[in-house]
């Protein structure tokens, strides 16, 4: 059997997908970005130290920028490798999910399809997804003018499109006060603002669940369970009341993603996950054919009432989460006897379908 070499582009999750792939023993090539691409080519390289082989990046094709992976000669390049490409979301940022559809032309792990579902301005969206599956989402406010509870304003910045400027108000002119202020300063655009998304923000812990649906023996898997570091909300949240009263005053608290914490929850409520992320896995099999194939997950808040706990979901995520830290939860132990990545699965599910023939049902 020839074993294909697993890619990935540099960033996000890459150098997960690539020590999971030396584990179950294929060859590993990431495609980085110039100036960028010194963690792939150096620091994380493989090679020998005396009788230790250190390192999971066998291979860096070294781009100016990560779209010119679509460049003829750079997709030749990895077919002459036999790669399997393993998508993350800066894939889908930087090159596109109408190129990674029509042009990418390597197989790609996963659904290829399916990962546009992630934006919010498409057909079919993850929203209206979640509808069909029946989990439980926030509530959506139709207007501006109809804000009557503490909301959230989703927003996407302007200068970098892909992230989104959140803020809370609390009424029409709130939202309008602190909308106003953001344009101002060029956060955002009006033209943006249009487009926003408005939920009631809930209160709740938040957990991200972090699944992987295999085709080949038809079952979900929860690998892991985590929760996110955001700046600089992070530092804002360790203020008293009063310190963050002064602090508003002087910057604003955005919530971009840092990195991640692993997580755990209490045994009792794992059914419920279950039956949310089945949900899930079975209205996509019908939305987007062949459906889920390899990592999604479920970002999350626990909210309790009259002594119900509920999860509400409010964002998906349909492909490797960034987040390795998952591994050091318990529950991949408790499935495969030992903790295993994403990465890791990722090339397990590869490996299992390349000894059965069945290469087509996991890449698209």
């Amino acid at each position: 059997m020839i074993m294909a070499t697993i890619a990935t582009l540099g960033s996000h999750s890459a150098l997960d997908v690539c020590e999971g792939a030396k584990q179950e023993g294929f060859r590993t090539l990431v495609v980085a970005q110039r100036k960028r691409e010194k963690t792939y080519a150096q620091y994380y390289r493989t090679r020998r130290r005396g009788k230790k082989q250190l390192g999971v990046v066998d291979e860096t094709l070294v781009l100016e920028s990560f779209s010119e992976i679509l460049k003829k000669e750079n997709m030749a390049y990895m077919k002459k490798r036999d790669c399997i490409f393993v998508p993350n979301r800066s894939f889908s940022v930087y090159v596109g999910n109408d190129n990674i559809e029509k042009n990418f032309q390597i197989p790609i792990f996963g659904n290829r399809f399916l990962l546009k579902a992630e934006e919010r301005n498409v057909d079919r969206n993850q929203y209206y997804l979640m509808e069909q599956a029946r989990i439980d989402t926030p509530r959506v406010m139709p207007s501006p003018e109809r804000i009557g509870r503490i909301s959230i304003v989703k927003v996407s910045e302007a200068k970098r499109s892909y992230e989104r400027a959140f803020f809370l108000v609390d009424s029409y002119e709130d939202y309008m006060h602190k909308s106003g202020k953001l344009i101002g300063q060029g956060i955002i655009t009006k033209q943006a603002l249009e487009h926003a998304r408005i939920e009631e923000f809930v209160v709740g812990a938040q957990f991200n669940f972090n699944f992987f649906y295999s085709p080949l023996n038809g079952e979900l898997e929860l690998l892991g369970i985590d929760t996110r570091r955001q700046t600089n909300l992070d530092g804002f949240l360790h203020m008293t009341a009063d310190m963050q009263i002064e602090a508003l005053k002087r910057m604003r608290v955005s919530n971009i993603e840092a990195g991640h914490i692993a997580a755990t929850i209490r045994e009792s409520l794992l059914e419920q996950v279950f039956q949310a992320g089945e949900r899930l896995v079975e209205v996509c099999r019908h939305e987007y054919k062949p459906g889920i194939i390899g990592p999604f997950a479920l970002q999350c808040a626990l909210t309790e009432e009259n002594g119900k706990e509920n999860l509400v979901v409010f964002d998906v995520s349909f492909r490797i989460p960034g987040s390795p830290g998952t591994r050091f939860t318990p529950y991949s132990s408790y499935l495969f006897g030992e903790n295993v990545s994403f990465g890791r699965r990722i090339a397990m599910e590869i490996k299992d379908a390349q000894k059965q023939k069945k290469v087509n049902l996991i890449t698209t």
